[in-house]
């Protein structure tokens, strides 16, 4: 069984159109789809971590981060879907024909990479929930990554078998999105329950201050005054340490992987020019509601329970508890070589030990501050608040539908991306070979690839990766939304183009903008790795420009 066809659907709408706005409503949420599977996955494990490290290093101060991130987002899937809509074309080809092959390979080897790298987090938090909060201790962490990868392929399975396997899989979907909003929105209900939030302060975070960006939250001020002659040093490597948490925060709002997904998932449904409006309230109630209550939630509890404390770090004596010990020590080590200097490398192991107990207290207490909790550490703080059942299980139930349904997502767009690269478009056992690529990446991340202290934390790099490549995306169709060639009578005009243009410009800068700031100081292997991506950046939005006009001009010609 098939989709109906666009005339079928057209005079469906037409007909629904005629009804009162509860029935058309109504109707939408019932043939809601494509705006669900983005939401499902941007609520995974890079949400989860963006908000659970922003809420703890920054507290309530940037409540409004992720739903301004979200608001430019939503803003580029809109222009996408109209372009989309409006010519019925798979944009990779429309964009090697009509702006630039450069920047179409760009976009596309880029999701490719996006796919793979933030597969990782999602293994990685997967696995840390059924082990750490579910009570699966005794299963080995390649067998919780074989049960994920298992349920990814079964899953996308579904989607290759037509109008009933789309409608399942978008059910499944629709199912682990709301878990995750109702499990975290329990846990702050419990808080607000115990008395312990303080919703003036987290309305007030709500209120942008861009002084955040560069300095430390406020309230760090007293813990950074009483490590003394190393406030600077402190004042350095917080604000160093949360821009990736605030990039990576950002960063998971829409990734570029996103760009990918949502054409094709409206095409296999055989939307068309009539389904505009529906477009933009699938992404309403899938996308945007979904993740401002999850990741608003996360923010709060995190916020509550760890900015600015250390008594979960460190016990009465200061020392600190085996769960988080590494991640103290990789803050304390730090300190001790600012203070030791080229000295600190030839240190050995007793010598190291000695000076991280030689601390002062003050440098103890605000490098236990700073120390990347994880699900389980969130989920233990809370058990005296809302008890075993809600913090452990509720949490842990609200992270595994997390990192399903991303992992589920991200195998699926993986498909369409292997399709697309090989030029066979719908070709089932393509699409499945591509799934499972980005599933075995995905389930060797946690084993191989990541020996942090924090499950969770490993969103926080491959966030930053992810979100360095979002500009490629925004850049390719705030200038296929431009093209004459490309859309023809359906091109906007007057007014309406300049405030699209207007509002596409500002996401498109604002995203650039997070991706300089974020690879500007970045190294690796010797080199000035950031500084490269930065170069690439701009030739291929030199290239793209360049495609883009001569294109158009030969579009004028003919």
């Amino acid at each position: 069984m098939s989709e109906p066809t666009v005339d079928q659907q057209t005079a469906e709408l037409a007909e629904i159109n005629e009804q009162s706005i509860g029935k058309r409503y109504a109707y939408y949420a019932k043939k809601s789809g494509p705006g669900w599977l983005q939401g499902a996955i941007t609520l995974g494990g890079g949400s989860l971590g963006g908000a659970l490290f922003l809420g703890s290093f920054m507290g309530y101060n940037m409540m409004w981060l992720q739903p301004l991130a979200m608001i430019l987002g939503v803003i580029m899937l809109s222009a996408i879907s109209y372009v989309t809509l409006s010519t019925g074309e798979r944009p990779f080809r429309s964009v090697i024909n009509n702006v630039s092959p450069i920047l179409a390979w760009a976009w596309l080897i880029a999701t490719l990479m996006a796919n793979i790298v933030w597969c990782m987090p999602q293994f990685a938090l997967g696995t840390g929930a059924i082990r750490q909060n579910l009570g699966g201790e005794s299963i080995p962490v390649w067998g919780c990554g074989i049960i994920l990868l298992a349920i990814g392929i079964f899953v996308n399975f579904f989607y290759g078998k037509g109008s009933k396997g789309v409608a399942t899989f978008e059910l499944i979907l629709k199912i682990l999105v709301g878990i995750v909003v109702v499990s975290f929105f329990g846990v702050v209900v419990a808080l607000t329950s115990a008395g312990t939030l303080d919703w003036g302060a987290v309305f007030k975070g709500m209120i942008p201050n861009m002084k955040m960006f560069s300095n430390p939250a406020p309230t760090f001020a007293e813990p950074i005054a009483a490590t003394g002659e190393f406030a600077q040093f402190w004042t350095d490597k917080i604000t160093s340490t949360q821009r990736d948490v605030i990039i990576s925060a950002f960063a998971t709002a829409v990734g570029i992987n996103m760009t990918f997904l949502l054409p094709y998932s409206m095409l296999k449904k055989r939307w068309g020019k009539v389904h505009r409006q529906l477009a933009i309230f699938d992404l309403s109630i899938g996308l945007i509601i979904p993740f401002v209550i999850a990741t608003g939630c996360v923010v709060i509890a995190s916020a509550s329970q760890f900015h600015t404390k250390y008594s979960d770090v460190l016990d009465e004596n200061g020392k600190p508890y085996p769960a988080l010990e590494k991640g103290f020590n990789e803050f304390l080590d730090s300190r001790i070589q600012a203070e030791r200097g080229d000295a600190f490398s030839t240190m050995t192991p007793e010598q190291l030990t000695q000076a991280r107990n030689a601390v002062p207290a003050g440098d103890r207490r605000l490098a236990a501050m700073l120390v990347k909790r994880d699900n389980q550490q969130l989920a233990a703080a809370l058990e005296p608040l809302a008890g075993k059942t809600v913090s452990q299980i509720i949490f842990g139930i609200g992270v595994i539908g997390m990192a399903v349904s991303t992992i589920i997502i991200l195998m699926l767009i993986n498909g369409f991306t292997f399709c697309e690269m090989l030029g066979k478009p719908g070709d089932q056992k393509i699409h499945l070979i591509g799934a499972v690529v980005a599933g075995i990446g995905g389930f060797l991340g946690p084993i191989w690839l990541w020996t942090g202290s924090s499950k969770a934390a490993l969103a926080i790099p491959t966030s930053v990766i992810g979100g360095s490549l979002l500009p490629i995306a925004y850049f390719t169709f705030l200038l296929l939304m431009n093209s004459k060639r490309v859309l023809g009578d359906n091109m906007m005009t007057g007014k309406r183009r300049i405030l699209w243009n207007t509002l596409m410009g500002i996401s498109t800068g604002i995203a650039t903008f997070a991706s300089i700031w974020a690879l500007k100081d970045k190294s690796g292997f010797g080199l000035p790795v950031g500084k490269i991506g930065i170069g690439v950046l701009v030739i291929l939005f030199i290239l793209g420009t360049i495609g883009f006009i001569s294109n158009n001009r030969k579009s004028d010609t003919v």
